[in-house]
């Protein structure tokens, strides 16, 4: 699915399973480096268990205090689950930079 965001940070948020796979999250904002904001989220897109996350044709920064990755500059941002291989999410979009 698509949705429109000007950055979003992703990451795991919680445990892995004993395969190790675990929940990833992606949090879309309307601004550029929302990590050095009190700014909320305006969505929050959740999938559970995965394994590997594969970001394609994206400028990312890996946020070591959180381990996080942040996207800025997006215009659109795409997300599913890799055809043919369970839990590997594939992230995707536009960025104007």
């Amino acid at each position: 699915m698509e949705y429109n965001a000007k950055s979003a940070i992703v990451g795991r948020s919680g445990k892995r399973d004993e395969e190790g796979n675990g929940p990833v999250f992606i949090h879309l904002f309307d601004q550029n480096d929302p990590h050095k904001s009190e700014v909320v989220p305006k969505e929050f897109i959740d999938f559970e268990g995965m394994h590997k996350i594969k970001f394609k044709g994206l400028n990312v920064s890996y946020l070591l205090a959180g381990s996080d990755v942040l996207i800025n500059n997006l215009v659109s941002i795409s997300a599913e689950e890799e055809e043919g291989k369970p839990g590997n999410l594939i992230v995707s979009g536009k960025q104007s930079e």
